[in-house]
């Protein structure tokens, strides 16, 4: 940080990665908070010698930088105060005959970090710092132990698990890859090679992907993906909460082809032949699969929040308990292949459903993109990360001709306009009259001619006034 981006900073008092202290003649002990708060969050600069007071910041300057910098630097390197080591970036600015200090407060590999004990563990909220809940400091121990938690083993063997799954998923990888050399080996050498079981004990990993009911119950009580469809851009204008809940499944194996093929049917895939076949394999499928692995691979499963898919009309939103090991934009940037649990990603690997053992980002984005013309959107909290994926298509060129291609086999007794309204409808259930006339470049009587007869074949309903009201469309 230069100086012009100092005095930038200064002015705006809305910056979640800075934070000022007057700091005059000592270190203030509200430093202690921010530096906590920086270190679990994002990073941060810590400035003194500046003065908040309400909406403006005043330049007071530090009296004896010299030897505050070295008190300061020192406390964060001998771990008097702190659980860790803090190495800092500093930096010296005069203005005039004030000298201002300035401090870069890393992002830690080891958190939660807390001066004196765990309950003062802070977190970074708006430009604030905020003491950290104890599921939040619970959370960042488990993320301490990164790529570790599902090599544990359980008191379960193989004979535990679900022969069923264990079948499903031997019969899926002969068929996929024949030639396989794990396709020659035994039921216990295959799943030991794989670690699904170490030593003969069924690891975590092993117990989620294949395990039974009450197996898993007995260390997962309340074990689901929590997926939910509603009706509605958000709960508040949705008719009803929910209008599809996903049935509980046996275990991430099943749970995996059982959100593959709901979501297929909540995205649109064009026909389109490779070679004398139907492409099933679109980039924005294929961005999907990689989502759904990204969620059953990635999800803190101790945690107390459930992994959880909600499908709202106009964004499919993917909610993963526990946080990115370092932000959205390093790992796409920087290919790095951290996963939380190795095992699972390995498992879903061999099957070829996962192409690496990182995140998948950038197949989501890119996959995504080239359909939907946008990008999925990320927000990263300290107990969890949220990817969701934008379903209204940027319509460009010929966009009165777009709806999908399953919509003329759902209804059958449609024409071509009416299919494009309940296309526009389930995408914008409040969408009127006029906004579909411009959409569809046609005359507002000639919409209104096609909604009147779709009524009648009861394949619309409005619910609601004219203003305010919106449409349902039949499934």
């Amino acid at each position: 940080m230069n100086k012009g981006e100092l005095i930038k900073k200064l002015q705006d008092i809305e910056w979640e990665d800075f934070e000022v202290k007057e700091a005059k003649s000592e270190i203030p002990k509200n430093s202690w908070e921010s530096i906590s708060a920086f270190a679990n969050t994002n990073g941060g600069w810590l400035i003194f010698g500046v003065r908040k007071e309400g909406k403006k910041y005043s330049i007071r300057g530090v009296k004896t930088p010299e030897k505050i910098e070295q008190d300061f630097t020192t406390v964060l390197r001998n771990k008097s105060k702190f659980n860790s080591v803090i190495k800092v970036k500093s930096k010296k600015y005069k203005f005039e005959d004030k000298t201002i200090l300035a401090f870069y407060i890393p992002l830690s590999e080891n958190k939660p970090v807390f001066y004196n004990n765990p309950k003062n563990t802070f977190i970074r909220s708006g430009s604030g710092d905020q003491r950290a809940t104890q599921e939040e400091v619970n959370s960042m121990f488990r993320d301490s132990a990164f790529g570790t938690k599902d090599k544990e083993t359980t008191e379960f063997k193989l004979k535990d698990l679900d022969n069923e799954t264990l079948e499903r998923f031997r019969n899926y990888l002969r068929n996929l890859d024949p030639s396989n050399p794990y396709n020659e080996l035994s039921q216990e050498k295959i799943f030991e090679k794989l670690r699904v079981t170490i030593n003969k004990e069924v690891s975590i990993a092993g117990l989620l992907m294949f395990g039974t009911e009450d197996s898993i119950s007995k260390i997962f009580p309340n074990f689901m993906i929590d997926y939910l469809e509603i009706h509605g851009t958000s709960y508040a204008d949705a008719p009803e909460r929910y209008t599809y809940r996903m049935p509980l499944q046996k275990n991430l194996f099943n749970y995996f082809f059982s959100l593959s093929e709901r979501l297929h049917t909540k995205i649109d895939i064009p026909f389109k032949l490779k070679g004398f076949f139907r492409d099933e394999n679109q980039p924005q499928v294929l961005a999907i699969r990689e989502a759904i692995v990204n969620l059953l691979a990635h999800s803190d499963y101790f945690s107390t929040m459930k992994p959880r898919i909600r499908v709202f009309l106009d964004r499919i939103e993917f909610m993963n308990p526990g946080s990115l090991p370092v932000p959205v934009e390093v790992l796409r940037k920087q290919e790095l292949t951290f996963p939380r649990n190795p095992i699972l990603i390995k498992l879903f690997r061999v099957l070829k459903l996962a192409e690496n053992a990182g995140y998948g980002f950038d197949k989501m984005f890119n996959g995504w993109k080239s359909y939907y013309k946008t990008e999925p959107i990320v927000e990263d909290g300290t107990t969890f990360y949220k990817i969701s994926f934008p379903l209204k298509v940027k319509f460009d060129g010929n966009a009165s001709e777009k709806y999908p291609e399953k919509y003329s086999e759902k209804y059958p007794e449609t024409n071509k306009t009416q299919l494009r309204i309940i296309y526009l409808m389930s995408r914008n259930p409040k969408i009127t009259g006029e906004e579909l006339a411009n959409e569809l470049r046609l005359s507002l009587e000639g919409i209104k001619k096609n909604i009147k007869q779709l009524k009648q074949k009861s394949i619309i309903k409005r619910i609601g006034p004219d203003k305010g009201g919106s449409w349902i469309v039949k499934n």
